[in-house]
């Protein structure tokens, strides 16, 4: 397997492993700044292919906030290994995620980050967006880069198989049909209200753990996945 890095906004870089047994990509993304954040570590599994195509972008050691959508092995597993190569980094997650998890689990006190709080990078400012539940897990969040409007939203939009760096192409019947393996996503009377909700940031780029960063009508494309899952739980309780 390799990682594949290429810049998707001015200074964000997605880092992209494809892991065939899985038929399937995990994307992290690196910001780079005066503070340099990445968000999501991948697997304990790929941080050697992935912490070298950090080193790419910037020194290993230099990274300053490691960052996740919510508690996952494809999402944090590396988690420590990236603490340990990164001595002034620190894990910045929800407040209440680090209470119910990652104050135990991380080998460094975290940051707990508020609903709306933003991290000041030195150039880049990300803004916390709590989304609990969605796509899972009680922690989920996302974040916002408010400079290059350049959404980190974890599982959403999910799709199977390789794919290019960035797309232009509609992204939401394959996240919809992605649905059909394990249904991951919580359908709940929030769901799709939480995912209207993050239309209304002015997004120029969404930033998919699992699939290509897509860079159309973002807008739309939250809307209508929102949808989406509003029929999903109509038809799951008729």
């Amino acid at each position: 397997m390799q990682t594949q890095l290429d810049e998707i906004a001015d200074d964000v870089f997605r880092l992209s492993t494809y892991v065939p047994d899985a038929n399937i990509i995990f994307n992290q993304f690196v910001v780079r700044s005066d503070e340099p954040l990445l968000f999501h570590t991948g697997l304990r599994s790929l941080f050697p292919l992935t912490s070298e195509a950090i080193g790419r972008v910037v020194p290993l050691e230099r990274l300053r906030w490691v960052t996740f959508g919510h508690v996952e092995a494809d999402e944090m597993g590396a988690m420590n290994a990236y603490l340990e190569a990164a001595p002034r980094a620190q894990i910045a997650h929800g407040a209440l995620g680090c209470v119910v998890q990652v104050n135990d689990l991380a080998d460094r006190p975290p940051r707990p980050l508020d609903d709306g709080e933003v991290l000041d990078l030195g150039g880049r400012r990300v803004r916390n967006v709590e989304t609990p539940h969605v796509p899972h897990g009680w922690d989920a969040h996302v974040l916002y880069e408010e400079v290059t409007r350049t959404l980190f939203c974890g599982d959403l939009g999910t799709r199977f198989g390789e794919a290019t760096a960035t797309t232009t192409d509609d992204i939401v019947p394959d996240a919809l049909a992605s649905e059909s393996f394990g249904a991951p996503t919580a359908l709940t009377p929030s769901t799709a209200p939480t995912i209207r909700r993050l239309s209304e940031l002015d997004v120029d780029t969404l930033a998919l753990m699992h699939g290509p960063a897509y860079q159309g009508d973002c807008r739309k494309a939250l809307l209508e996945l929102s949808d989406g899952y509003a029929r999903m739980l109509d038809a799951s309780l008729s």
